[in-house]
């Protein structure tokens, strides 16, 4: 294995098939996917048949990373997403048509056997977050903030919204919703096609916080960004909730209460014309479910979650036109009110008629509801926290019944008939795989997608071993180790863990995601035994697995990280004099922290893109977990890097990037100036124009150099 390898996407074995939508008619399937390279396409296949073809394809107008606006970068960041070419397609149920942003405009695809005909193409300003409206009349889009318009057909575009400009917006999701509240969109059509509710985004209140684009040979405009960022305790943007009528006209404000400091978390319509939202407050341990009555713009409390913890955001919320034993409507609904996330049926007045799931695992997602049958479909934990399986249970409540059979992780597609579902298996020794089965049994009816990656072989890529330890307090944990070949012997080895341990994510599943850490099997492959583990605080094990960092970041998690690196050395893998560590984002403040921290334990870190005081960071994910600076000082103070850069004695690398616009580049500017003063010794990778995600494909080769030699020169 060559380093080179360790930089090239897609990774060995997933260049598979993404964005699979089944067609109105549920003859076809539709997915995007780059036959070699990064660049997407739109095939289609049939499957009545089983063939599939490239039906729209860029061809010339396929596009790198350099070319794309300002406004698409960003959104590709919050979405962590590296494909170029057709990375986004919107059907419409009711006409067949087919919505295509692309490069140089907005098109539509009159079907799979239509012609690609241009609806607005090279537009004056990005278009951002395009949609057809329900009865696929209509299209909608956000230009230069403000709402538009246009017939599905063709014609002029009409503009909704006015007042835009100087940190105001509408129709767009601010910063906080996409990057920490799961909301990437900004406004709703209704039901019936007539409205449109959307958001009013303020956010001149805010200072600007400027990043210069130091590696550009030019000055000015063209080489820096203005972004209005929100840090742990100021003020957030100011948001409000209207609708407006498709054709124009006066907008109607609904009423998000009398607490200003709010953040709306989700809006959604309901099927006979209610307008709902989620609304939780900035201390994040209240959310409340409201419905508007549209004719005075007023509310109604439907339901209230609360929190000791957090509130955990979901999707979860499917309104029903009839729930078991009853004539009238209600919702399904999940909480975290007994520590896992469960399934809960509620009536149109908010009064919980019953859980239908319970146990020590939680609900991930549902997947859909046979509303004619009465059975909901949803994701879970239910046999291990390291995979995720399709369920079903009826809606009047009973057995829970699994509908993925093999192994792993599963994530899936159902029909619009609820006959059948697409799912993408994989597994720790297994590469993705895409079959089609039936919804009520899970049985196989094809194979869609099994494509052997002959990188596979010639790398011969080691299967990682998925292990379960105890911390200190007999807390069960779950890590993955990647030992090097037998030509080193059978240990102790030198030592590199590979962490995150940061909230809202899980590294050690039981998945082919696992097995192509590049990165891993390279240190392992020369030598390096490299570990992971799933401290407490990360996700899926339920909220009192969490709640341990609740106002004390860098403490608990630290612990649990020894605590695994103690278990290996008892087993007799580890050299407890030469341990590393390695991180990126949270992952990168954990290798700081551990390093300063767990002095006895690590000898040396490499810390990419690190958060170092969290009063740095901003407000939303920064407060759900260490709740206002104002009201936790001690606890903000304490769990920064400046508090603890006097215990480091082991060799430390800082990576960043300098346009870097989530963990601002300031964050290694503070600490290496903690650093200096407590005259300490640190090595420093900087790469003046990439972002928190590095993405050219020599910056990337050159860190992973970098890292090597740093832990072949530390721990050999």
């Amino acid at each position: 294995m060559e380093l080179e390898d360790v930089v090239q996407f897609p990774l060995p074995g997933l260049n598979i098939p993404g964005g699979m939508t089944f067609a109105p008619d549920g003859r076809f399937l539709t997915y995007l996917f780059a036959d070699g390279g990064m660049v997407r396409q739109l095939y289609a296949i049939d499957l009545e048949t089983g063939t599939d073809r490239l039906f729209v394809s860029l061809g010339a107008a396929a596009v790198d990373e350099e070319s794309l606006s300002l406004e698409e970068k960003l959104r590709r960041e919050r979405l962590r997403q590296r494909e170029l070419g057709i990375t986004r397609y919107e059907w419409a149920a009711k006409t067949g048509q087919i919505l295509l942003p692309l490069p140089d405009g907005l098109f539509v695809q009159d079907g799979i056997e239509g012609e690609l005909r241009p609806l607005l193409t090279q537009p004056a300003a990005p278009i951002l977050d395009p949609h057809f409206s329900p009865d696929g009349e209509w299209v909608s889009f956000v230009q230069r903030g403000e709402l538009h318009v246009m017939p599905a057909a063709g014609g002029e575009t009409q503009q909704l919204t006015s007042g835009a400009g100087e940190g105001k917006t509408n129709g767009l999701a601010e910063y906080i919703a996409q990057e920490e509240m799961g909301r990437s969109r900004g406004y709703w059509w209704s039901p019936d096609s007539q409205k449109l509710a959307f958001v009013a985004v303020d956010e001149s209140h805010i200072p600007i916080y400027r990043i210069m684009h130091q590696g550009k040979d030019g000055v000015g405009a063209e080489a820096q960004e203005d972004h209005r960022y929100p840090f742990a305790g100021q003020p957030n943007a100011k948001v409000r909730l209207g609708v407006i009528d498709r054709t124009g006209g006066e907008v109607q404000w609904l009423s998000l209460g009398d607490d200003p400091d709010i953040y709306l978390a989700r809006v959604k319509w309901l099927a006979n014309g209610r307008l709902t939202a989620q609304i939780l407050n900035r201390e994040q341990n209240q959310l409340d479910l409201v419905e508007f009555d549209l004719q005075t713009g007023q509310q109604r409390l439907l339901l209230r979650e609360t929190s000791d913890v957090w509130i955990n955001l979901h999707h979860i919320f499917y309104p029903l036109r009839k729930l078991p034993d009853s004539t009238d409507g209600g919702f399904l609904w999940a909480s975290e009110r007994t520590s896992f996330r469960h399934l809960y049926l509620v009536d149109a007045d908010g009064v919980e008629t019953g859980p239908l799931t319970s146990g020590s695992w939680q609900v991930d997602s549902v997947a859909g509801v046979d509303a004619q049958w009465g059975i909901v479909y949803f994701m879970a934990s239910k046999e291990t926290p390291t995979e995720s399986h399709l369920y079903k249970v009826s809606l009047a409540g009973g057995e829970v019944t699994r509908l993925t059979p093999e192994a792993g992780m599963h994530t899936v597609v159902l029909d619009l008939k609820r006959n059948r579902f697409v799912d993408v298996q994989q597994a720790v020794d297994k590469p993705p795989t895409i079959v089609l089965r039936s919804l009520a049994n899970g049985r196989l009816l094809k194979t869609l997608f099994s494509r052997p990656d002959k990188r596979i072989t010639k790398l011969n890529l080691p299967v990682p071993q998925i292990v379960t330890l105890q911390n200190r307090n007999g807390v069960p944990l779950f890590g993955a180790i990647y030992k090097p070949p037998a030509s080193f012997g059978d240990g102790p080895f030198p030592t590199v863990v590979s962490v995150y341990g940061g909230p809202h994510a899980q590294r050690v599943t039981n998945s082919w995601l696992l097995s192509v850490d590049m990165r891993a099997q390279y240190l392992a492959r020369r030598g390096f035994l490299v570990f992971k583990l799933d401290n407490q605080g990360s996700a899926r094990r339920g909220l009192a697995f969490e709640a341990p960092i609740k106002h004390n970041m860098g403490d608990v998690e630290v612990a649990d990280q020894v605590d695994g690196v103690r278990w290996l050395v008892a087993q007799g893998l580890t050299d407890a004099a030469r341990v590393g560590i390695y991180g990126w984002s949270y992952g990168g403040y954990m290798a700081t922290i551990c390093l300063a921290r767990a002095a006895d334990t690590f000898q040396a870190a490499v810390a990419g893109a690190p958060v170092s005081h969290w009063d740095g960071y901003d407000t939303c994910y920064t407060e759900r977990y260490m709740g206002l600076p104002q009201a936790n000082p001690y606890g903000y103070a304490n769990s920064s890097m400046m508090a603890h850069v006097d215990k480091i004695e082991g060799k430390l690398l800082l990576v960043h990037g300098l346009i870097d616009e989530n963990v601002h580049f300031r964050h290694t500017a503070r600490l290496i100036n903690a650093l200096i003063a407590a005259r300490k010794r640190y090595e420093l990778m900087l790469f003046p124009d990439e972002r928190h995600m590095p993405r050219k494909a020599d910056g990337r080769l050159y860190i992973e150099e970098q890292i090597y030699d740093f832990f072949k020169r530390q721990l050999s």
